[in-house]
């Protein structure tokens, strides 16, 4: 009996390693070199739409940025985002926190994925995921961002829900331990979170996404005090109490159009948009990394290179766990 005990314990103890390594092992079979047998151009394929795409519109940036994002942190980066709702079924892109991705982003994947399926050696040999996770790269570097090596070899995912993405997603009231513990869910620290906060560079935001800041915050501040006050006006300015809610303004007041670390300066001078954004210079335990990434541009881009590249590992399907689609907004 003891022996039947012992050998059940050591079966448990297995079982629930190779559970906790499931996730990386996964992320362990991506490279930067996954194509080269198959679709050896896909990077430049991609480019190529990626370029098209910004020159008709900026919004492309901010579009494939924040698309990237939602998908990753609902189910993993497996394109789940991109897929359309059917009669049966309600997809993760329909549901209110993903109702603000701006088209551009969508049709810049899929446009990608008829350029690469036009050439026959690639045909059907590339995810939407891993187009996704190129496009962006692209889209950072266009805005001024940095370049770097994106690892590829994730797979399409089978589902896609609505119901799964309801508290998947950082809110613009959180505080600093809801940011570290959405973030920490997925294996990324507060140094992370902070670096892919800056994505708030680029894009904009809607008018009710944060007007509780300027006319409601609390009874006794109507506006928050943690805002600068000229911004503040700013912003009462461009959004008037009974505006459209879908009137947007620019995320960023100064640099509206280069993903840079004016993000991290604005928060020192009480200019971040969201809740969210300005919790990361108002409490301690954040307000040194923002200090040092205002003055230290090249020290945040290695940042945001290392948050990306982690973010991109974040639930990925390969083998049995995911396909190829044929298209990016049907799943097979």
């Amino acid at each position: 009996m003891g022996r039947l005990n012992l050998l059940m314990a050591v079966l448990l103890s297995i079982f629930s390693v190779s559970i906790v390594l499931m996730p990386d092992l996964a992320a362990a079979q991506l490279r930067t070199n996954y194509y080269a047998n198959t679709c050896p151009n896909v990077e430049s394929i991609v480019r190529n739409v990626v370029n098209q795409k910004f020159k008709q519109t900026f919004v492309t940036v901010p579009a494939v940025l924040r698309m990237f994002f939602h998908d990753c942190f609902v189910e993993g980066c497996d394109a789940s985002v991109i897929v359309s709702s059917t009669p049966g079924n309600k997809a993760e892109k329909d549901h209110p926190d993903n109702l603000s991705l701006a088209g551009d982003g969508f049709d810049t994947v899929i446009k990608a994925k008829a350029a690469i399926d036009s050439n026959s050696r690639c045909r059907n040999k590339v995810s939407c995921a891993d187009i996704l996770a190129l496009a962006t790269r692209d889209v950072i570097q266009l805005s001024g961002g940095p370049w770097y090596p994106v690892e590829l070899g994730r797979l399409d995912g089978f589902t896609s829900k609505a119901s799964n993405v309801e508290g998947k997603l950082p809110k613009p009231t959180f505080n600093l331990n809801q940011l570290n513990s959405m973030f920490a869910s997925h294996g990324l620290s507060q140094a992370d979170m902070i670096a892919l906060s800056a994505a708030h560079s680029v894009g904009f935001s809607h008018c009710d996404k944060f007007s509780n800041r300027i006319y409601n915050f609390s009874p006794r501040n109507p506006v928050d005090p943690t805002l600068n006050k000229q911004y503040a006006a700013q912003l009462q300015g461009m959004c008037p109490r009974n505006v459209d809610p879908i009137i947007a303004i620019n995320m960023d007041p100064k640099t509206p159009r280069t993903f840079d670390n004016n993000y991290f300066k604005n928060l020192q001078q009480g200019m971040g948009l969201f809740t969210s954004d300005q919790v990361l210079y108002t409490d301690r335990r954040s307000k040194g990394t923002v200090d040092f990434w205002a003055s230290n541009s090249k020290s945040f881009q290695n940042a945001f290179v290392t948050a990306m590249t982690k973010l991109g590992r974040v639930g990925v399907k390969t083998g049995r766990n995911g396909n190829i689609r044929f298209d990016c907004g049907r799943l097979n």
